[in-house]
């Protein structure tokens, strides 16, 4: 009996780690995308998981929900923070950011 028990936790843990496979290349592929259609270099070609919990979808069926961070640069000199949500492999949420622009006053 312990042995199917640890045998369940390994193919579950395998599973764990597929499906996280996936949903990471897709989220890598969206801020890809979300990066060049708004014209800023998305740095190092890869996100880094953030977060990763239960959620119910908009069937109320429960799937995993990951955050993913990622860098981008809009000049090639600087690195901001962008983000995307993925509840299972289907992308919820893609933030590159605010961008700050200095207040600038001339005395003209």
């Amino acid at each position: 009996m312990l042995e199917l028990l640890g045998l369940i936790a390994l193919l579950l843990l395998g599973w764990l780690w597929y499906d996280s496979l996936e949903a990471r290349e897709a989220a890598v592929r969206a801020a890809r995308a979300a990066c060049e259609a708004e014209g800023l270099l998305f740095l190092d070609d890869t996100v880094g998981i953030a977060s990763l919990k239960p959620a119910r979808d908009s069937e109320g069926r429960l799937k995993l929900q990951r955050a993913y961070d990622f860098e981008y640069s809009d000049t090639g000199n600087n690195r901001v923070h962008g983000s995307v949500v993925m509840l299972g492999k289907r992308v919820t949420l893609l933030n590159v950011g605010l961008l700050v622009v200095p207040n600038i006053r001339t005395l003209h």
